[in-house]
């Protein structure tokens, strides 16, 4: 597929090949030792060698090793991931490899969208080589609304959907979620003896503020809580397996911890101020998007009228959930009035699943 093919790889430091007794191997380094023509590298979010903090706006520039042209799909001129096409006219193949953790605001499927519709636009056929989803074992959540598109929710699918990215990739193409309907040439390599339903913990973290398969597990549950004056515990070394604020009970929430500056947060929310809240470190595996833990911290914020913040409607996909929380809705209430719309995707989950 790709002999004598110019080659054009949308990667980060996520995209290795593991071997058993030595390691493990960059896709682009190993494809280089096997004289494969790569000509450029694409880098999503957090960067080629993912060490950037989320949102942060990354230049293009030239890999230290392979001498090769990194064009950042987060940078200045392209925060929201487009391809220009002049970037493409030297190239014949894209290979898009990075791991993804299953949750509509993760922002790899929105690369892999513009990826794929710019792919579609040139003529030019995409490689997807599949990865595991750490959080393929359940589908839930709300299903975003069409006008609660953005970059951190391009797609009408829940915030937990439960398939792996080139399962993904083949709903977008046949969906017709691409511009004007177009179609990629895709090509999907798929996984062998994977099982959506065993515990897969990732062998190489897939951004600086999930560190490790706890994090991954809580994330879809907890990242709501970036919409609102609670810390997910960014600017600690416990991100997303704690939350906590200033204005939280401290007698129902005995768990202290004070936001600091580090790699992967360069202005964390209350830095340096006390922050009380709850550690979930110990906190049994997930296999349903769990509402209580907001739920429960704005029963128990002082300042409830500034709770939330602009971004939550964006996170949450849907108006209704911000809403519901302020009017006292019950658990049970919230997750019945999101059932009918999660069990319409459900079903059209079906046609594209491969495992």
């Amino acid at each position: 597929m790709i002999k004598n093919k110019r080659i054009g790889v949308i990667a980060n430091h996520t995209s290795v090949i593991f071997k058993k007794d030595s390691g493990h191997i960059h896709l682009v380094d190993s494809l280089i030792n096997l004289n494969f023509d790569i000509r450029k590298i694409f880098a999503p979010e957090h960067g080629f060698r993912g060490t950037e903090p989320n949102g942060a706006n990354i230049d293009d520039e030239v890999d230290i090793k392979t001498g090769l042209e990194i064009i950042s799909l987060h940078g200045k001129n392209r925060k929201y991931g487009e391809i220009d096409d002049n970037s493409l006219k030297d190239i014949d193949v894209l290979i898009f490899d990075i791991q993804d953790v299953g949750v509509r605001f993760y922002t790899h499927i929105s690369t892999l969208h513009y990826v794929m519709e710019a792919s579609a636009r040139n003529d030019i056929p995409l490689i997807v080589l599949d990865r595991p989803n750490p959080n393929a074992h359940y589908v839930d959540g709300p299903v975003l609304e069409a006008e609660n598109k953005s970059f951190v929710g391009m797609h009408e699918v829940p915030i937990v959907y439960g398939l792996t990215i080139g399962e993904y990739a083949k709903m977008i193409n046949n969906e017709g979620w691409l511009r004007n309907k177009i179609k990629s040439e895709l090509i999907l390599i798929k996984l062998k003896n994977y099982d959506r339903n065993k515990e897969y913990d990732l062998p190489v973290i897939p951004s600086p503020n999930l560190p490790n398969k706890i994090s991954v597990n809580l994330y879809p549950s907890l990242c709501l809580f970036e919409g609102t004056n609670i810390s997910v515990g960014r600017g600690t070394d416990l991100q997303f397996q704690i939350y906590g604020s200033p204005f939280l009970d401290p007698s129902k929430n005995n768990y202290k911890f004070i936001p600091k500056k580090n790699n992967g947060s360069k202005y964390p929310k209350h830095e340096n101020v006390l922050c009380f809240g709850k550690n979930l470190t110990k906190a049994e595996r997930l296999n349903k998007f769990n509402l209580s833990f907001i739920l429960d911290a704005f029963s128990e914020t002082s300042g409830k009228n500034v709770f939330f913040n602009n971004y939550f409607v964006k996170l949450a996909g849907t108006k209704d959930l911000q809403a519901q929380i302020i009017n006292g809705f019950t658990e049970n209430q919230i997750i019945q009035s999101w059932q009918k719309k999660l069990d319409i995707y459900k079903k059209m989950r079906m046609k594209y699943l491969v495992y």
